[in-house]
């Protein structure tokens, strides 16, 4: 059985014309995984902003921005003054929470085994790298 996302004919995984490569690559980095997650209600965008430590204004406005083309999230103007913005999940976007939350399980189940690996990888490539300066 091939892999999902793989050509039965040519064996190529997410051709360069499949329509879901932009797609996977828009919903699934991490700030777009990020900031759906703090969605579980209706938030405005500072309060996403200090939920997502590290985040800049920027980035966080082209994540949004980039969600709500995507149909993942919509993008409510409030009747208030000054004028304020909330922002909450699509039935779409909510589709995806399931998923999201069995990957961040993985990588909380897995977190101590894929450092122990970065460590070795790292240990092993200065020691290549020493060799080759002796």
């Amino acid at each position: 059985m091939a892999a999902p996302g793989t050509d039965a004919d040519t064996g190529t995984v997410y051709r360069a014309d499949c329509p879901s490569r932009p797609i996977l690559d828009q919903i699934a980095d991490k700030w777009s995984m990020m900031a759906m997650a703090v969605l579980e209600r209706p938030r405005r965008f500072n309060d996403i902003k200090r939920r997502l430590e590290g985040v800049t204004q920027r980035v966080l406005t082209q994540t949004l921005r980039r969600l709500e083309r995507n149909g993942m999230i919509e993008r409510r103007v409030l009747p208030t003054s000054p004028v304020g913005v909330e922002y909450s999940l699509t039935p779409l976007g909510e589709s995806l929470r399931e998923p999201f939350g069995r990957l961040y399980d993985w990588t909380v189940a897995h977190t101590d085994e894929i450092q122990n690996c970065q460590q070795g990888y790292d240990q092993r490539l200065r020691s290549e790298q020493a060799q080759k300066l002796s």
